[in-house]
């Protein structure tokens, strides 16, 4: 008798669920987190995505991680012979804000010297992709490689 009562009270509930009214998915969900359009376009058509060859000596790679929040990213440079950034690629796992950063932080360091590189901050990232404060990590991780470990070789 029990288990009978129990699946009429799952038929019941189930009845109900279906006659109360359908509220759209987009309004449950969590609201919509507005990124400025130049963070949109970085991350719909991010540049120098890739890689370069790293066994080459005028090519330099830094690898990081932000535990903040997960994401990855790889940066590379291609340097010639008077120090001067000839190229640049990355490749990020991890939020919108991240992959606009990198794309941003390889177009910005493209010419420059290294030493001219390492002045770029990542608040400059932040303030030309007009990041909110709870992504100004995701600049701070992109410039990271290239003031420890990016340096050719």
């Amino acid at each position: 008798m029990a288990a009978a009562g129990a699946g009429r009270l799952r038929r019941a509930a189930s009845a109900l669920l279906l006659r109360s009214p359908r509220v759209p998915p987009r309004e449950l969900s969590a609201p919509a987190r507005l990124y400025h359009k130049k963070v949109v376009d970085h991350y719909e058509n991010p540049r120098n995505v890739g890689s370069l060859d790293k066994t080459s000596k005028n090519v330099g790679t830094g690898l990081v991680g932000a535990p903040a929040c997960g994401d990855v990213m790889k940066l590379q440079i291609q340097v010639d012979e008077q120090g001067k950034i000839v190229d640049a690629r990355f490749k990020t796992f991890g939020c919108g804000s991240a992959i606009a950063s990198s794309s941003l932080a390889t177009e910005w360091v493209k010419g420059k010297t290294v030493e001219e590189a390492l002045t770029i901050k990542n608040t400059d990232i932040a303030k030309e992709l007009c990041l909110p404060p709870v992504k100004l990590h995701c600049s701070k991780s992109v410039l990271f490689p290239v003031k420890v470990k990016l340096l050719p070789r």
